[in-house]
């Protein structure tokens, strides 16, 4: 299948078909907000960023900027060939429960080690995630964990037709 053509890139963007396959890790300051049945989960200014071809930035949070309580092992695992194998948690927030809205890499390859005690989260299953204030719109389809801003350009693969890409 024939990728599509890549978006036009505003001043301040960055197009994901610029991005590396096999991903690149990148460090991020950005204020991130993650919040759930009206409870702020998780605030950090230190993240990491998943970058791979199509997709929007994937950010891992540090596990120790949630709040306590927030996280819980959840069941099943998948494999990621560049990761490593994830496992899966549940997120809560007040009465809020995300199952299985998170996962993490307990021992990941040897390229994402800095991933290791790092959260990644579907957006959508939040109540509201934010990127330096900026409501972060969840990557398209059920599988994908990119959060989309105005940092970046698509077509985002994710979506019907996008299989193949």
């Amino acid at each position: 299948m024939r990728h599509p053509a890549p978006d036009p890139v505003a001043p301040g963007q960055e197009s994901v078909w610029d991005y590396p396959r096999p991903p690149a890790l990148r460090a991020s300051d950005a204020r991130i907000v993650v919040t759930l049945g009206g409870v702020r989960v998780c605030e950090t200014t230190a993240s990491w960023q998943v970058l791979e071809t199509s997709h929007p930035p994937t950010y891992y949070l540090p596990r120790s900027a949630f709040l306590p309580g927030a996280l819980r092992p959840a069941a099943g695992q998948s494999f990621c060939e560049w990761k490593g194998r994830a496992a899966y948690l549940d997120v809560l927030g007040g009465d809020a429960v995300a199952a299985r809205a998170a996962w993490l890499y307990p021992e990941p390859n040897d390229r994402f080690t800095a991933l290791r005690e790092h959260v990644a989260l579907y957006p959508g299953a939040m109540d509201e995630v934010l990127v330096d204030g900026e409501h972060v719109v969840p990557q398209p389809g059920g599988f994908y964990g990119g959060w989309i801003t105005s940092a970046v350009a698509g077509p985002f693969k994710g979506g019907p037709g996008s299989m193949g890409w």
